[in-house]
């Protein structure tokens, strides 16, 4: 496993030494964590799908995280990443991606994909992955650290810009992940879903606890049904007003 083990990566923190951390790796042994997360966290919680399962098995989730958050990174909790955002708890992002259903060879929009983790699943699942991220700082982190692991058999691009806007460049998709909690979900990123297409969220109003939904665009209208509760921070962009029907 010592490819799997994290090195000296630059930028927001992520891989770069701090007092103690070194020693703290050596100690760790990474691939009994992520053997924990996924025995432990995803198989109880109704995660079946083995794509899903080797995918979490394999992928070094701690080289998605600040150097000072590896010891977290496979707790059963949202790992911070800075700028008020988090890397989904292993359990939820797992529940996430098997709601999501996804099809080798999918065309994929993963919307706040933070620095990098959700994508490189989807596409170690086999997805084409259009991943957006409006901050430059967690981009330039997962542009890094996903140049050294493996996304085979699927791939990623990385583009940057308002998160609620979508990417109409790269439109239809066959699914929208958005990978963080919103309290609505514009027609915006709906109108980019291709006929049949999929889209799979966390909505929360306020006062109400949050929501996975799973939604599909079926004769040019999109309408979406919830699946299980869940919760997470806000992702940044989406103002409350836009329509949105369950």
């Amino acid at each position: 496993m010592a490819g799997l083990l994290p090195g000296p990566i630059s930028g927001a923190r992520v891989g770069v030494s701090v007092p103690g951390e070194t020693e703290g790796r050596q100690a760790m042994d990474f691939a009994a964590a992520r053997k924990w997360m996924v025995d432990g966290q995803l198989r109880p919680n109704k995660v079946t799908d083995p794509r899903i399962l080797s995918a979490m098995l394999d992928l070094p989730r701690h080289r998605f995280v600040p150097a000072d958050m590896v010891a977290r990174a496979y707790a059963d909790e949202d790992t911070p990443l800075g700028e008020g955002r988090v890397l989904l708890q292993p359990m939820m992002i797992a529940r996430l991606l098997q709601l999501a259903e996804l099809r080798t060879g999918d065309s994929v929009l993963l919307v706040g994909a933070g620095t990098g983790y959700g994508a490189a699943a989807l596409a170690r699942m086999g997805g084409r992955v259009t991943a957006l991220e409006s901050s430059p700082t967690l981009s330039a982190v997962a542009r890094e650290v996903m140049g050294e692991v493996s996304l085979a058999p699927g791939h990623v691009q990385w583009v940057e810009g308002p998160l609620a806007a979508g990417h109409p460049a790269g439109a239809p998709y066959d699914l929208i992940m958005i990978q963080g909690e919103v309290p609505t979900i514009p027609p915006a990123l709906t109108e980019q879903l291709a006929e049949g297409g999929r889209l799979v969220a966390i909505r929360r109003l306020p006062g109400q606890v949050g929501i996975a939904v799973i939604g599909r665009r079926v004769g040019g209208v999109f309408s979406a049904v919830p699946a299980f509760d869940c919760g997470t921070v806000p992702l940044p962009g989406f103002a409350p007003d836009s329509a949105f029907t369950l």
